[in-house]
């Protein structure tokens, strides 16, 4: 009786490391250029705007290279197969092509990779996420209201409402709370990458920091009537001076102005108080050195060692109002122009301080100068 031979092993087809090799380079090659290439900046033109872009820009780069590599192996594995196990004119007409069944290092492997970078990837997004949740942005606060076809904001201690046009201070923490006034609308800023929906009767809440100084395109990216398509708005990031011009230039518009501040009015003990309440985060009372995120204001009036303010002007009474109204940011400028650099400091609208307020602070704080360090 004729012994029956026993089937020959097919394996995966001739070729296939050195194909795999070859689909791992292809990959690599282009995940470099991925990572490496900025692609918002080089071929969308959007740059960083505010915080936090970078964190999205970053989660945005890992999703490209994990569907980089899911793309490249998937479709060069099926033209690989495809060429090696296609039928052939040599073939019988019921021929059956290889059957691969109960392959538990190949079942094991296409579940454990998926599942890895399926992992990684809500890892990310969860932590991105919560940064967004997290963001600070409680300094300004500033509402818009979608409406065919415009945007209305509505600032703090303005009375009336400005459209199709945002201007909020450079390095301010902002929150932005959007809604809508008829249909679903919806609120992109591509060079910041946070989008919101703007839905009747829902606030949407959005928190970032401007971070570069510019003008960037508000889009509606939800069909809301025939004229959807012209419904742009603009976000301006300014300066903190050019940010104070523009909010004085809103109150003449009111025909109010905030009138002249009378310096002689301020309460030292209102002062402190609201010294607590808006400036604690980031001044300390004790001596110039003693910084939090500026420097310390203990001894405004009369330090030897630093006597002028980081403006450069002479502590007077006039000249600190001036730092309260305008804010500041740069260098350090007591000692000369070569100062180092020291944080931000939001003007009076971002603070919403009144001419009652600066009074006040101005006085507690040279009446913490008259005191012994």
């Amino acid at each position: 009786m004729a012994q029956q031979a026993a089937p020959q092993k097919q394996g995966l087809g001739p070729g296939f490391w050195p194909v795999t090799i070859g689909l791992t380079v292809l990959n690599a090659i282009i995940s470099w250029y991925i990572v490496v290439t900025p692609i918002f900046d080089t071929y969308l033109h959007l740059s960083e705007a505010a915080a936090p872009a970078g964190d999205i820009d970053a989660l945005f780069t890992y999703l490209s290279v994990v569907g980089n590599a899911i793309f490249v192996y998937v479709v060069g594995y099926i033209i690989y197969f495809s060429i090696v196990w296609r039928r052939r004119a040599s073939d019988p007409p019921d021929a059956i092509g290889i059957q691969v069944h109960d392959n538990p290092k190949l079942e094991l492997w296409w579940t454990i990779i998926p599942a890895i970078l399926v992992l990684t990837v809500a890892i990310f997004s969860v932590r991105i996420w919560m940064n967004l949740q997290n963001q600070i942005g409680d300094v300004l606060t500033i509402e818009s209201i979608g409406h065919q076809f415009k945007y209305e904001f509505r600032y703090p201690r303005l009375k009336k409402s400005v459209y199709d046009e945002a201007h909020i201070p450079v390095g301010t923490p902002v929150t932005l709370q959007v809604t809508s006034g008829d249909v679903i609308h919806s609120f992109w800023v591509p060079a910041v990458r946070l989008k919101a929906d703007m839905v009747p009767g829902l606030v949407q809440t959005m928190r970032f920091t401007p971070e570069r100084i510019g003008k960037y395109p508000i889009v509606c990216t939800e069909f809301c009537g025939t004229k959807h398509g012209n419904m742009v708005g603009y976000l301006y990031i300014d300066s903190q001076p050019d940010f104070g011009h523009w909010i004085a230039a809103q109150f003449k518009a009111e025909g109010r102005g905030d009138g002249p501040i009378s310096l002689n009015s301020g309460q030292a003990a209102a002062g402190q108080q609201l010294f607590g309440e808006k400036c604690s985060a980031c001044h300390s009372v004790g001596p110039f050195t003693q910084k939090i995120v500026g420097p310390g204001l203990g001894n405004l009036a009369n330090d030897p060692d630093h006597p002028n303010l980081v403006t450069g002007e002479k502590p007077t009474a006039e000249d600190i109002s001036h730092v309260l109204i305008g804010g500041y940011q740069g260098l350090d400028n007591s000692q000369g122009k070569s100062g180092p650099s020291i944080g931000v400091m939001p003007n009076r609208q971002a603070n919403g301080l009144s001419n009652a307020d600066i009074a006040n602070l101005v006085a507690y704080l040279l009446s913490l100068s008259q005191k012994k360090p």
